[in-house]
């Protein structure tokens, strides 16, 4: 069982283009499950994690495909990330 402070740690690369996404900022949670239903990583506008942008990549659960010790492995559509 992981702690969601141990998803913090972890590196999110996407393994269609195999960029590196960042680390998880945030999370999303079904409150009536108790499920999370989406990891949130930076998006481009933030520097060092310290300018919050409106670009944050919310990457839905279904979307995550490994997570490994050191990394998230999840399928995003490169496109679908603005720049």
């Amino acid at each position: 069982m992981e702690k969601t402070s141990d998803f913090r740690q972890k590196e999110v690369i996407n393994i269609r283009d195999g960029k590196r996404l960042g680390v998880i900022v945030d999370m999303e949670f079904d409150l009536q499950s108790g499920r999370i239903t989406a990891i949130v990583v930076p998006g481009p506008s933030r520097w060092m994690g310290f300018l919050k942008g409106d670009q944050d990549l919310v990457i839905p659960w279904e979307n995550i495909k490994k997570i490994g010790d050191d990394v998230i492995l999840v399928d995003v559509d490169p496109a679908a990330i603005k720049k």
